[in-house]
């Protein structure tokens, strides 16, 4: 079970970086995205969906 969540993980953290280098966000604020959400990888895609998409 921990295998299939940590993939899917994993897949939303992909998605959520690719998401950000094709953003309009300034290039400092998409690094300190990509390295929140490989620090964090679950509160880190989260907090990009819900903060950074807003803006």
């Amino acid at each position: 079970m921990y295998g299939l969540a940590g993939l899917l993980v994993f897949i939303l953290d992909v998605v959520a970086i690719v998401d950000c280098i094709q953003s309009s966000l300034d290039t400092g604020k998409k690094l300190l995205w990509i390295l929140l959400i490989l620090v964090l990888p679950l509160l880190g895609m989260l907090l990009y969906f819900l903060l950074a998409k807003k803006a």
